[in-house]
């Protein structure tokens, strides 16, 4: 009889997180899944004349999940200058001139990963890049995306020469002459230039995808749970997978925002179970507030700028209605909530909806949080979703954006990873990419030093968490998250063969090294994906 056994891992340290049997040396996988645990002796009599793959010693974990990314998205949001290491002003403006050169004087400049830090203390205003871009149109994304710095021949061409109006807490930001600074704050505002920003084909846009999907899996991710997407988003997954280019495993959401009518909600309801043998929908996302550094998270008490005080939907009603409805419809919710009082909000409206079945909704980011609301989570059961690397901006010192915005008693509870999950919540940790580098790696020994790895400072706080809790949210956590503990994030008989292996165990690898630990294996669905 033919064995079923496709595979046969050998000769490697595997960190199963299987609690019945938690190391092993090697792994059978045949049509997708793993067919046996065990020795290299056990393993290589079943293999018979399977392929066979070497790990040397290397350290097999089961595939790395990034819990928060924009996936497509930010695919195509990433082309242009990238700013997410410039952290002076003329840092900033090196970017944008290498970016600029060689272009026509219409070619628009593009960037991203713009910092608020990196201003050094002037004020957002575009006449800091026109130079620096030769007065073309450009659009800059900050490293939130929640914010853009727009030139003025871009304002021009978008129609935009005063203040608007908008259904959700969007705003162009004006002088005190009602002329218009240049930053342009949420999408509903950011969306005007984007109707005038050139755009990609539609097959420049799948190759973009592919291409980072390949990105994702040279540093070991094996699966995404998206935080954007809309109907025609299931179409690019088909597409993607016909062809044979969804190597990475997906879970895309709807996004629903304050805008869209009510009874527009029912749209999305025969397609809450579409999906394909990679990818999944089955969930809402919401946005309940922006961020801390504009000044539009949603806050109990206003920043030092006196902001923070609105919504992100101007009718908070209208989002606990919104709630209820895809949680009554067996949706699992996502909710963007920075501050505390968003966060509370949040917490509410899950709570509103009622007991679900199998279901786990879940809080993105939870920048600050107040003490009445950390048991909600684990009471309650809700996923705190977060993101270690964003701790990369904030300066133990207190004198950056964040910081001098919230205040020493805020600064005391931000980014609340280890009192989350000492309080018996779910932690799932992610990247945000791309407001964040997506290397796990990276993220991984951000929530053990709280501080990005290799900038030299001391930690922020004593919210550090181990190397194994680390990878127990990227594995395990994740996987209970979207409700996939059954098949996912362990390497057990019956799972699905998404396998990572680094040179060295991620959960004993020393936090500092861990960027340089290199990937040796991605495997998704038994297929290999990356070989290093």
């Amino acid at each position: 009889m033919h064995s079923p056994i496709e595979t046969i891992i050998v000769n490697a340290k595997v960190r199963t997180l299987d609690p019945g049997q938690p190391f092993a040396e090697a792994v059978a996988v045949g049509h997708g899944a793993i067919l046996a645990v065990g020795s290299n002796a056990e393993i290589r009599e079943l293999g018979g004349s399977a392929r066979v793959i070497d790990l040397d010693g290397a350290a097999l974990v089961p595939g790395l999940t990034d819990s928060h990314v924009h996936p497509l998205m930010g695919a195509l949001d990433t082309i242009g200058a990238d700013l997410l290491d410039a952290n002076t002003w003329d840092d900033v403006l090196h970017g944008l001139r290498t970016e600029a050169a060689g272009k026509g004087p219409d070619e628009w400049v593009l960037g991203w990963g713009l910092l608020y830090d990196a201003f050094e203390g002037r004020p957002i205003h575009r006449e800091l890049i026109e130079e620096a871009v030769g007065g073309r149109p450009a659009y800059i994304k900050f490293m939130d995306f929640h914010t853009v710095l727009a030139s003025k021949a871009a304002l021009d061409l978008a129609g935009i020469h005063g203040a608007i109006q908008f259904d959700e807490n969007a705003e162009i930001v004006c002088d005190a002459h009602g002329v218009p600074t240049g930053e342009v704050r949420e999408w509903g505002a950011i969306a005007l230039i984007d109707a005038v920003k050139p755009e990609l084909t539609h097959t420049q846009k799948l190759d973009h995808y592919h291409r980072q999907m390949k990105e994702f899996a040279a540093t070991g991710i094996t699966g995404i749970h998206g935080m954007d997407g809309t109907l025609e988003t299931l179409d690019v997954l088909r597409e993607l997978e016909a062809s044979g280019r969804l190597i990475t495993r997906l879970t895309m959401p709807f996004w629903i925002m304050p805008d869209m009518p009510e009874e527009d909600w029912a749209q999305f309801l025969p397609h809450r179970d579409d999906r394909g043998r990679r990818w999944r929908g089955g969930v809402a996302k919401f946005f309940i507030d922006g961020v801390i550094d504009t000044g539009t998270a949603w806050l109990y008490e206003p920043d030092s700028e006196g902001e923070g005080l609105a919504p992100f939907w101007p009718d908070p009603a209208k989002y606990r209605r919104a709630v209820k409805f895809f949680a009554q419809n067996g949706f699992a919710c996502s909710t963007h909530a920075c501050g505390d009082r968003g966060v509370r909000e949040a917490l509410d409206a899950y709570r509103e909806a009622g007991a679900w079945d199998g279901i786990r909704h879940r809080i993105e980011h939870i920048e600050t949080l107040q003490d009445i609301d950390f048991p909600r989570f684990a009471a309650e059961g809700v996923v705190a979703s977060m993101q270690p690397l964003h701790m990369a901006w904030l300066n133990p010192t207190r004198e950056c954006n964040w910081t001098t915005r919230m205040g020493d008693a805020r600064c005391d509870r931000a980014f609340p990873i280890r009192n989350l999950w000492e309080s018996g919540a779910v932690v799932a940790l992610g990247s945000d990419w791309p407001v964040a580098r997506f290397d796990p790696r990276l993220s991984m020994a951000a929530a053990q030093l709280r501080h990005a790895p290799g900038n030299g400072r001391e930690p922020f706080d004593d919210q550090a968490i181990t190397g194994l809790q680390a990878l127990e949210g990227y594995t395990v956590n994740a996987a209970y998250t979207i409700s996939e503990e059954r098949r996912l994030g362990r390497i057990r008989v019956g799972f699905c063969a998404d396998l990572t292996a680094f040179e060295t165990d991620p959960a004993l690898c020393p936090p500092e090294a861990l960027p340089s630990n290199p990937v040796r294996l991605t495997m998704v669905d038994g297929e290999v994906v990356y070989r290093g």
